[in-house]
């Protein structure tokens, strides 16, 4: 079993990065909701403390079980966690004369310290709260402070247990991440041993553990997550693993044949079917962007099924899900009793009567990458912009017509083709194109038109949360806007989406 850091939330924006960080270092940690019910095993080796919107107050705030950590193994409270330990511990917390937001730098630095060391005077840190501990008393050492916060960090005598008031796992915090590791491995002596290949060992053994001779089948979409599960789930098991590769008709120019012929050529026992009449039928006459996410998810069960039946003895259905699926499936405030659905197979229907497997429900999208390289997975697949599971079924706004359909494909086409030879794709998190629902006057020749007018977006981000829009030079712009509208017949105008996320969504619908 791999040592683990242990990161309870307290419903924070910022735990998930806290992991993320964590990760980077090359040691395996989990998240939990506060209140979770960890048993404290070998493999813990130190806990961390989230922040929190709340104040150590408030009737409602989270109050983790830290008597059954403290003392015992190290603790580190970050922000919230600092404040409440603070709190219960003979500290006083009080509302600050003035919220204490962003950029800080610390005025003093001990150095002497495992928790500071290499930790200079005068570094950025980012603060984010409302209360701030106003008193320690001789139960506390204090390790750095700030010009405007005196117990910026502490620790309390007799214990590995350590408190910060800001935020180590943001960028905006210079040597956060040097903190952090004196944490995780010069305070809880990981070993710092869990990388891609570990993780492809561990895996492997432990499909193999699980499944044994049984059969598997996988929804592959052509997308990193599910394109990396079926690649280890074959190291596991094999021809007993079968994709599904359904085509909805809503994919990409060429996509359906240029994916599954790069599975193929990989080795990976596939299946296509392409269904695409069926889903253009069920769509028809429906402009509401629900119903045509619950037609798209209910006609993908339905194919999908049908193809399952066509195989013998299945009973396991392996899905691409990730970490942060998992997480956002888990209340912080209790336990939940809604998990979210994956987005290639849109929730397991009672009637198919399937075990789940989940071969990266670990992992994060940067670490499922690593993965797919160590494993050799085409970087044609890796490097491949997310692509939503209903496809140009939420890029066209209003009804989906197979003409419309056509267009769409034309237009994607000509604008990824131009991001990937002028560089810009590598630089871009996701691009596409939507088809509006309105038509616009325009003149070709001596002709006068009135035709489709489409939006290209492009955006970067790290893992859809939140996106700016890619500044895109103005040439590549004119040059994308004359190749779309001499090539692509039914279209005559193009703009191009600067909103941000928030408030704008990725996508259109």
């Amino acid at each position: 079993m791999e040592e683990m850091i242990l990161i309870l939330d307290c419903g924070s924006q910022y735990t998930q990065l806290i992991a993320r960080r964590i990760r980077e270092l090359n040691v395996y940690c989990e998240i939990h909701p506060y209140h979770a019910d960890i048993a404290l095993t070998q493999t813990v080796k130190g806990v961390i403390v989230s922040g929190s919107p709340f104040s150590v107050y408030d009737p409602q705030a989270p109050n983790p079980p830290l008597d059954k950590y403290r003392g015992k193994i190290p603790v580190l409270g970050v922000c919230y966690g600092a404040q409440f330990m603070a709190y219960h511990h003979g500290g006083k917390v009080q509302p600050s004369p003035t919220r204490e937001y962003g950029r800080a730098r610390l005025t003093c630095v001990d150095n002497e310290n495992k928790l500071m060391q290499n930790v200079d005077v005068d570094t950025q840190v980012w603060m984010s709260h409302g209360d701030s501990i106003t008193n320690l008393d001789g139960h506390f050492e204090i390790l750095c402070s700030t010009a405007d916060v005196k117990y910026a960090g502490y620790k309390i005598v007799g214990e590995e247990t350590y408190g910060i008031q800001f935020h180590p796992e943001v960028h905006h915090s210079e040597q956060g991440r040097q903190m952090l590791k004196n944490f995780v491995v010069g305070i809880c002596d990981c070993s710092q041993n869990w990388t891609p290949n570990s993780f492809i060992e561990t895996s492997i053994q432990t499909l193999r553990s699980q499944l044994g001779n049984d059969k598997v089948i996988l929804g592959i979409s052509g997308g990193v997550d599910s394109s990396v599960a079926a690649c280890l789930l074959d190291k596991a098991i094999g021809k007993n693993m079968t994709g599904i590769f359904v085509n909805n008709g809503l994919l990409r120019k060429n996509e359906f044949e240029t994916v599954l012929t790069t599975y193929k050529e990989t080795g990976l026992n596939v299946i296509g079917v392409d269904a695409s009449q069926l889903f253009y039928q069920n769509l028809k006459g429906i402009d509401d962007p629900e119903q045509k996410r619950k037609i798209i998810g209910r006609t993908f069960i339905t194919v999908f099924d049908r193809q399952a039946q066509k195989l013998k003895d299945v009973q396991w259905l392996a899905q691409g899900t990730i970490y942060p699926d998992v997480i956002e499936s888990i209340s912080v405030k209790g336990p939940s009793a809604t998990i979210k659905s994956h987005h290639n197979v849109g929730g397991l229907p009672d009637y198919m009567k399937l075990k789940i497997v989940e071969p990266l429900r670990l992992l994060f999208k940067d670490e499922v990458r690593a993965i797919g390289k160590a494993l050799g997975v085409p970087s044609v697949l890796l490097e491949r912009h997310p692509f939503p599971g209903p496809g140009l079924g939420i890029r066209i706004l209003g009804e989906v017509t197979e003409e419309k359909v056509r267009i769409l494909q034309e237009v994607d086409a000509v604008f990824i083709d131009k991001l990937k030879e002028t560089g810009w794709y590598e630089k871009t998190w996701q691009a596409g194109a939507m088809l509006l629902p309105v038509k616009t006057v325009g003149v070709m020749g001596d002709e006068r038109t009135y035709e489709n007018c489409v939006a290209l977006r492009a955006v970067t981000s790290t893992d859809g949360m939140t996106a700016d829009w890619v500044h895109l030079p103005y040439d590549l712009l004119a040059s994308v806007s004359n190749a779309i509208i001499n090539k692509v017949r039914g279209v005559n105008r193009v703009v191009y989406d600067i909103s941000s996320k928030p408030p704008a969504t990725i996508e259109w619908e």
